[in-house]
C-alpha cells in the first residue's frame, strides 16, 4: 500500500507541476510576482534611461564665441545642450571628442531646441579667429555650437568647480594641458543631467572617447527633448 501511495502522492505533484510551474514562469516573464494575499503586484525594473538625474545648476557664464559675440548662459534658455572643454592645438583626446561631437550634431540637426557649448582651456592661443578657423575644419556647423573663449582664470573655475569637470595647465602633458574627455548634458532649465548606472548611482557625465557614451548621450539628449 505504501507503494502505492508514494505514487499517489508524486503523481499529483507531477500534475500539479505541469500546471503551476508555467503560470508562475509566465508571472515572471510579465514582471508579477504573488503577494502572500493573493494579489498580483508589479515588479519595478530598473531602468537606466527612463529617468535622468539632476545633477547640478550650471552657474553663470558669459564669454566671446568664434564670432565675437558675447555667449552667456541666456542663449541657451529652453535648449538641451552638450558641454566639453577642449582647446584647439590638442594632440591628444579634443580631436576624437570633436569628432564624436560632430556625430552627435548631425544626429539633432536642424532643431532648434538643441545646442553645443565647446570652452577652450587655452584662450590665450585660442582667439575667435582661431576657434572659427577649427570650427570650420572640424564640421562644427551648428547654429546653436558655440566655440567659447575669455578669461582662463573663468574657464577654469567654471570646468572645475562649476561642473567638475578637470582642466588645468601641465608643462608635462602633450600640448601643455589636461582636460577631461567627458561630455556634459544640460537640460533646458540649465540643470546638468545624468542617467543611472546598473546599481542606481548617476553616472554624471558621459564619455566622449567612447562609442557606447556617445550612443547613451544621444539617447538622454532625445529623452530631455522631449520633457
Amino acid at each position: 500500500m505504501k507503494k502505492y501511495s508514494y505514487i499517489g502522492v508524486a503523481f499529483i505533484i507531477l500534475i500539479f507541476g505541469i500546471y503551476a510551474v508555467p503560470k508562475i514562469v509566465n508571472r515572471f516573464k510579465n514582471n508579477d510576482v504573488i503577494k502572500n494575499d493573493n494579489k498580483v503586484e508589479k515588479i519595478i525594473k530598473h531602468d537606466s534611461i527612463s529617468k535622468l538625474v539632476t545633477i547640478n545648476k550650471v552657474p553663470s557664464f558669459e564669454f566671446t564665441n568664434q564670432d565675437s559675440a558675447l555667449i552667456s548662459n541666456s542663449f541657451y534658455d529652453g535648449k538641451v545642450y552638450v558641454v566639453e572643454f577642449f582647446f584647439t592645438t590638442c594632440p591628444t583626446i579634443c580631436p576624437k571628442m570633436n569628432e564624436n561631437m560632430v556625430k552627435i550634431q548631425n544626429k539633432y540637426y536642424g532643431n532648434l531646441d538643441f545646442g553645443i557649448a565647446s570652452f577652450s582651456i587655452n584662450p590665450t592661443h585660442d582667439t575667435p579667429k582661431i576657434l572659427k578657423e577649427y570650427a570650420k575644419l572640424h564640421g562644427a556647423t551648428l547654429k546653436n555650437w558655440n566655440f567659447l573663449t575669455g578669461d582662463q582664470e573663468k574657464i577654469y573655475e567654471l570646468a572645475n568647480s562649476g561642473f567638475t569637470l578637470y582642466a588645468g595647465e601641465n608643462s608635462e602633458a602633450e600640448g601643455g594641458f589636461e582636460h577631461s574627455g567627458m561630455f556634459a548634458l544640460i537640460d533646458k532649465d540649465g540643470n546638468i543631467r545624468s542617467r543611472l548606472d546598473d546599481f542606481g548611482n548617476p553616472i554624471a557625465f558621459y564619455d566622449g572617447l567612447d562609442a557606447k557614451g556617445v550612443q547613451m548621450i544621444l539617447e538622454d539628449i532625445a529623452i530631455l527633448l522631449k520633457e
